[in-house]
Parts: structure tokens; C-alpha cells; sequence
């Protein structure tokens, strides 16, 4: 990578750091096109399906969705909804449900099966692999990040199966694994191996928090530091010359970039609520150097986790990088794994369906944001599909007592349904 000029205190986007755009294929509600009033009719078997699969384990790492996917499986065909299975490995099979209506557009409802790990049980306050409903809100393993908007989906599916007569085109329901750790056997082998699973647009589940409107997500740039140092007993170190040493300052230095910002690209962005958005994050996650506590550590090594807000290149952050390993001996970096941030048009015909639905079914429009951690909408967004994230997760991440608030639950039901319509919406003659 080129050597970068000095450091500055803030992260200014060059010209080419303006937000990604995916190429858009509108397809707007046309006008004298009607969305049929909106219904009140939640099934009751709502909450039912979601406990049932938030009881199915699907923890990731390993990442095994067999029973979650049974669950759903089981689910849509007894409501006349077949599911193919493509799966990579047997035990992370994807489910897609077509649902077809005649000639016209696409959509894609997609939501992941597998979980976060639950961490340390003994901190949660419930169990968590049941649904626990408490205070308005339900609780369990999952049911934020993503069940929850894996039921609604599969719901609003439901829905809009049987309701046909009011939407022409097709309508996909993609149920994956293998997303928590955004690993290669979910979305990604799903749209390697079926093309025609891409569509117009893409509505993910994975909530932005807030019940707010993700239209970009940040990019992700995971690399390895290592450093050298003096080979000798320890006695004889000095001043910056152990590797842990070197280590040490380079990751101090790193750490302040946790207070950097970018320019939001667009004013829809430049608000409170996408504060964390629009900021540089840097995980120190591991670190490891050393052999004896006497001896000199002549290698050490540590592995960062960023997340680069829109307006910040993998490339500039590798310029920044190369810079610091510049200005301290015995540095070098890698990479890991790393994408750049995308978005998609604010104000493209997916983004406005979501966001006039939400108005309608919630009584006030989300604000647009930044979506913190990877989502499998950045896989569409990187073929050039328009793609948003709308979902009850109630926080920026999940966590212990991952939750939802039942009320957001059921509205993303009608939410989803209502986009649909907008989108799928029959052309009239004008």
C-alpha cells in the first residue's frame, strides 16, 4: 500500500470517500397505485414461532442451524409455503421461500438463523434459550439479533402469500446461516450459487437499533500488528527496544483513533442518533508476545478489529497503517479481512417503501443511519442491489439479555408487508 501523509487528527474524506452507492434499478410505487389499508389482524401465533425458534440453538461459532432451520421449515410448510434448502455444509443450510406473481419486480426479505454466543449465562437474567416475555419486552438468545425479525419476515410472508391479488412480481423470503461471523456459508454461498436470488431491491432484518432506517453500514478492516525487537536477557533492554515495548506504544497510538469522525456524505446521516455511525472504532482483541518474564521479547503481535465509518477507505485505513509502522522500528501490519463501508440511495424506491410503511404502521418516520456491524445486505449492496436494514433490534449490538420490545416485534410484521406492497405494487394505466 502507498505511504500515507502524516496523521491528522480527523479522518478527512478524499474525493473518493464519498458514500458507495449501489447502481440503482428503481421501481417506485406508481402513481394511482393503492396499498391496501392497513390490517390489525397480528397472528397470535406471533410470539409462538419466535419462542420456538429462539429455543432452537444456533450459536455461532460453531454456527450449526439445523434445528432453527427445521423450525422454520416445518412452520412455512404448514401454511402451504415449500422451502428449498442450499446449503454449503449440511449443518448450516439456507432456506429460500419464492412466493411468484406474475411478470414483475423482485424483492428480497432476508434474515440470518444463527446467533451471538450468549457470553457468561450466570449475567443474564433469564434463560437463554426460551422466550422470556417480561415488562413489554421478550427475552431470549437471538430474538434481537435476528429472530425476531426472522419470525416477522416469515409472517409478513405468510401474509402477502395470501394476499396475492394485490401485488404482481416475485417476492423471496431468504432464511441463512452462517452470518454472525459473516462467514463464507450463509448469504455469501447463497448468492454465489443462485444469482436469481439477487432481485431489485433487499430489505435485511438486522435493526440498526432505535427502530431506525439503516441505508449504509460501516466497512470492516481486521489486520495483525506485529513487532520486532532485540534479541538479549532482559537486563540489558532499554528504552523501546522489546518488542512488547514497540507494540505497546503503536496500540496506545491506535487506540486514540477511537475518537476520529468522518464527514457524513450526506445530511440525512449528520444527526445525533448516528453519532456512532459516522465514528472510526479500533478493537484491540488480541495480543500476544513474549516467552520468559527475564527475558528481552524480541516478537510481538496483536490483532484489531476496525470499523470504518462511510467517508473512510480500506485503502486510506491502510495508508494510515503504514504511516504509524513508518514512524516506530521493527513494525509491519496485515490484513486480515477487510470491506469497505456501502450504502445505498436514501432516497431510492426501497428506502422510501420501508420509510412510508414505517410512518404508517409506527405514526412517525425512522431517521436514517449508519449500521454498525456487518450485515449480509452489504453482499447485495456489492452486486449493485439497493438495500436497507430495518429490524426490532433495540440496540446498536446484542448482548446479555439479548430482547426485543414486543411492540416493535409486531410492527416490523406489518411494516414488512406494507413495503412489499408499496413496491410490488400493480402498474396502472395513467
Amino acid at each position: 500500500m502507498p505511504r500515507a501523509a502524516p496523521v491528522t487528527s480527523a479522518v478527512r474524506p478524499s474525493s473518493r470517500s464519498v458514500m458507495i452507492l449501489s447502481p440503482l434499478r428503481l421501481c417506485p410505487t406508481p402513481a394511482g397505485a393503492s396499498v391496501p389499508p392497513m390490517r390489525d389482524d397480528i397472528p397470535t401465533e406471533a410470539e409462538a414461532l419466535l419462542s420456538a425458534l429462539v429455543t432452537a440453538e444456533s450459536v455461532n461459532p460453531p454456527g450449526r442451524t439445523v434445528a432453527a432451520a427445521a423450525v422454520a421449515e416445518d412452520w412455512l410448510a404448514a401454511r402451504g409455503l415449500g422451502a428449498e434448502t442450499v446449503a454449503a455444509v449440511p449443518e448450516k443450510p439456507n432456506l429460500v421461500v419464492r412466493v411468484e406473481n406474475g411478470a414483475g419486480p423482485h424483492l428480497v426479505l432476508n434474515a440470518h438463523l444463527d446467533t451471538v454466543p450468549p457470553g457468561d449465562r450466570a449475567a443474564w437474567s433469564v434463560e437463554p434459550l426460551a422466550l422470556t416475555p417480561r415488562d413489554g419486552r421478550l427475552y431470549g438468545l437471538g430474538t434481537g439479533n435476528m429472530k425476531g425479525a426472522a419470525a416477522a419476515m416469515m409472517l409478513a410472508t405468510d401474509r402477502l402469500a395470501r394476499d396475492r391479488a394485490a401485488w404482481r412480481g416475485t417476492l423471496t423470503l431468504t432464511l441463512v446461516a452462517d452470518e454472525c461471523t459473516f462467514g463464507p456459508d450463509g448469504a455469501a454461498h447463497l448468492l454465489k450459487v443462485r444469482p436469481d436470488l439477487l432481485g431489485d431491491w433487499l430489505i435485511c432484518g438486522e435493526g440498526p437499533g432505535g427502530m431506525h432506517l439503516a441505508v449504509a453500514e460501516k466497512g470492516l478492516l481486521w489486520v495483525r500488528l506485529r513487532a520486532r525487537g532485540r534479541v538479549g536477557q532482559g537486563m540489558l533492554t532499554t528504552r523501546g527496544s522489546a518488542a512488547t515495548a514497540r507494540l505497546a506504544g503503536a496500540l496506545a497510538e491506535i487506540d486514540g483513533w477511537n475518537e476520529m469522525t468522518a464527514v457524513p456524505p450526506q445530511a440525512g446521516l449528520d444527526h445525533d442518533a448516528n453519532r456512532e455511525g459516522m465514528r472510526l472504532s479500533a478493537n484491540i482483541g488480541r495480543i500476544a508476545g513474549g516467552a520468559f518474564v527475564s527475558q528481552a521479547a524480541s516478537a510481538a503481535e496483536a490483532e484489531i478489529d476496525f470499523r470504518l465509518p462511510v467517508g473512510l477507505t480500506v485503502a486510506e485505513m491502510g495508508a494510515r497503517l503504514d504511516a504509524l509502522c513508518a514512524a516506530r522500528p521493527g513494525l509491519s501490519w496485515e490484513v486480515i479481512k477487510g470491506w469497505d463501508p456501502n450504502g445505498s440511495d436514501p432516497e431510492g424506491a426501497v428506502a422510501e417503501a420501508v420509510r412510508a410503511a414505517a410512518t404508517e404502521v409506527r405514526g412517525a418516520a425512522p431517521r436514517d443511519v449508519t449500521r454498525l456491524p456487518a450485515s449480509d445486505a452489504s453482499r447485495w449492496r456489492a452486486r449493485g442491489v439497493p438495500a436497507v436494514c430495518y429490524g426490532p433490534q433495540p440496540d446498536l449490538a446484542s448482548g446479555v439479555d439479548d430482547h426485543v420490545v414486543r411492540a416493535d416485534f409486531l410492527d416490523c410484521i406489518r411494516v414488512y408487508e406494507r413495503a412489499a406492497h408499496r413496491l410490488l405494487a400493480p402498474q396502472t394505466a395513467e
